[in-house]
């Protein structure tokens, strides 16, 4: 399986949304709590293109977008393919 990195924030339902979309695909996720790591936030920014809203989900390095777009993916039928590296 793909590299999966999320940027969080405690008690966002898009967060949370996202993560258990990504854990119902038992996805190994790497999170970073952008509210209590420093440089988080910035780094965040910065890998997604300037996207200040949380969750910003990478998949090998890759930007996939926030939990809107992974439920979009998911609903196209793309998600298992993105998660396992593969688009």
């Amino acid at each position: 399986m793909a590299r999966i990195e999320i940027y969080t924030t405690p008690f966002c339902p898009y967060c949370a949304r996202a993560k258990a979309l990504l854990a119902k695909k038992n996805a190994d996720v790497v999170e970073y709590d952008v509210s209590s790591m420093p440089g988080a936030r910035a780094e965040m920014q910065e890998r997604s293109g300037g996207k200040k809203t949380v969750p910003q989900i990478f998949v090998d390095g890759r930007h996939i977008g926030d939990s809107d777009g992974i439920v979009a993916l998911e609903r196209a039928g793309k998600l298992d393919g993105v998660l396992r590296g593969e688009a």
